[in-house]
């Protein structure tokens, strides 16, 4: 077997070793920058800023608002995830399908539909629902779809003999459940607490909008007033030092997990439980979620949508066209540092490489506004004609959303047979011209996919937009917020329509790539 090790096959790997380092580089320069710049603060300065309280407020806000949403769709997923998977509810793959739709709406249009459709003059007979309230209602009903998709697979994947064998020893079912089977959901819970709980700690939009409290709300606004940057880097620092918290409490309980299986070899099916005289309460909680988190907002966004003044079109594709020309290079540039990443975290599986694709899901791990303001200071300091450009926002957003890229082109890399790189490399071809020439174009699919999610992603993106978008250079998501902030509702809702729509593509592609439901 022929494998570039060594020195001397270092010119064929170049390629891709130089691209690789240079967007680990993009990704942790920024971050270290961001902690300079909080370092210039005075050891006075430093006390009075760490000692505030309205950082304790803040954190009280943000954590109270990460418990309450674990919570929210954990009552939402959890049954959910077993009604499709464990009952002889009919079309399940079709609810499965529709309880995964929600994925498609940004927490700030669903923060909007909420504000428009409540209150005086709303849609809905309801007082407005802002603060608290209303972040968790949003933000608990976009990001169920995640735990919900993790929780239904590992119910497929569950073995049936570890019930049958408690309920040899007395059990009831539902005993026999929570003693025998909850505890291999455990990992599957904490996976999909992990990605709710790093959307709820970066969300920006959601929080803004309905005027509650949070980190990145703080962020934004100490920036973009202009009244304490370097408080505004110290508070960025602390919202990472609570998303490295989540993941290393989320790393340290997977360890301690022991899981149980009987018998050896691949599971057998569990036979459905009968819904009986409970199969309309299963259809109506079926369908409640996407009722409540894509048909309503539809809804109200078609209704609002027919209030807007048609003179007001010409700014809606503009709006479209800067999103675009924002989003596909960034796409195209996510997948492109995806390629040289994948290939030596596949090929040459090493500890380097896999700290260098480690750093590619920290960009996106990180709470968005916080490695927007890294950028900022790091582009001021080093890169001046870069800040303020279109160019920064491209290459800003590829940065974010190259994990995005990266798992599909990682996982179409696995599928592709070593042996054909290897052939063609005994007769003469360098490493680099053996992927080009062999490897890449059996990658379509999977940069295809990689590309259309960092597309989606990069059109739905609030805050890195915000900040670093070129002065007046308005898109959909800034429009909605910002049209939303003046409580212009009917001026916001072809706009918010548009990212509906477009993101609904981001379903698709999910189901396009993982091909199983």
């Amino acid at each position: 077997m022929v494998r570039p090790r060594g020195l001397h096959h270092l010119p064929g790997l170049l390629p891709f070793l130089v691209p690789a380092l240079l967007t680990g580089g993009g990704v942790a320069l920024p971050l270290a920058y961001l902690v300079l710049r909080a370092l210039e603060a005075d050891p006075g300065a430093l006390q009075e800023i760490l000692l505030r309280p309205k950082n304790l407020e803040l954190l009280r806000n943000t954590l109270a608002l990460l418990v309450g949403v674990l919570a929210l769709t954990t009552l939402l997923a959890l049954p959910l995830a077993f009604l499709t998977t464990r009952t002889d509810l009919k079309g399940k793959r079709l609810f499965s399908l529709l309880l995964t739709l929600p994925l498609a709406v940004p927490g700030y249009v669903g923060a909007y539909v909420l504000l428009a459709a409540t209150g005086p003059g709303g849609i809905l007979p309801l007082p407005r629902l802002e603060g608290y309230v209303g972040a968790l209602f949003v933000l608990s009903f976009i990001t169920y779809p995640y735990l919900f998709l993790s929780l239904r697979a590992a119910f497929l994947g569950l073995d049936p003999a570890l019930e049958e064998a408690a309920r040899t020893l007395g059990m009831g079912p539902w005993r026999a459940f929570f003693r025998a089977a909850f505890p291999q959901l455990l990992p599957a819970l904490l996976s999909g607490y992990l990605v709710v709980g790093l959307h709820v700690l970066g969300d920006f939009g959601t929080v803004s909008l309905l005027r509650y409290e949070t980190f990145s709300y703080a962020i934004y606004l100490q920036y973009s007033a202009a009244f304490d940057r370097v408080y505004a880097a110290w508070l960025a620092l602390l919202l990472l030092l609570l998303t490295g918290g989540l993941l290393w409490l989320e790393g340290l309980l997977l360890r301690r997990l022991t899981l149980a299986r009987t018998g050896k070899g691949a599971s057998r099916h569990h036979k459905p439980l009968r819904l009986g005289p409970f199969a309309p309460l299963g259809y109506a909680l079926a369908l409640l979620p996407p009722l409540v988190a894509l048909a309503l907002p539809l809804y109200a966004l078609f209704h609002l949508a027919r209030r807007f003044p048609q003179e007001g079109l010409s700014g809606l594709w503009e709006a479209l066209g800067h999103s675009a020309l924002a989003a596909a290079p960034a796409a195209f540039l996510a997948v492109g540092m995806a390629l040289p990443l994948a290939y030596l975290a596949v090929r040459l599986p090493s500890p380097a490489s896999r700290f260098l694709e480690r750093l590619a899901y920290l960009g996106y791990a990180i709470p968005p506004l916080a490695f927007a303001l890294a950028w900022i200071f790091f582009s001021l300091r080093s890169l001046p004609f870069l800040y303020g450009t279109l160019p920064l926002l491209v290459l800003v957003l590829a940065f974010h959303f190259l994990a995005e890229s990266l798992g599909p082109v990682r996982g179409a890399l696995f599928q592709v047979p070593r042996r054909l790189e290897e052939a063609a490399r005994t007769l003469g071809e360098t490493p680099t011209g053996a992927f080009f020439r062999v490897t890449f174009p059996l990658l379509w699919r999977g940069a295809v996919a990689g590309g259309a999610l960092a597309f989606i992603g990069a059109v739905k993106e609030l805050p890195i937009t915000l900040l670093l978008a070129p002065m007046g250079y308005a898109t959909l998501a800034t429009r909605v917020f910002s049209y939303t902030q003046e409580a212009m509702f009917a001026e916001a809702a072809p706009f918010a329509l548009l990212i509906a729509l477009l993101s609904a593509a981001f379903v698709g592609v999910l189901l396009w790539t993982e091909r199983r439901f």
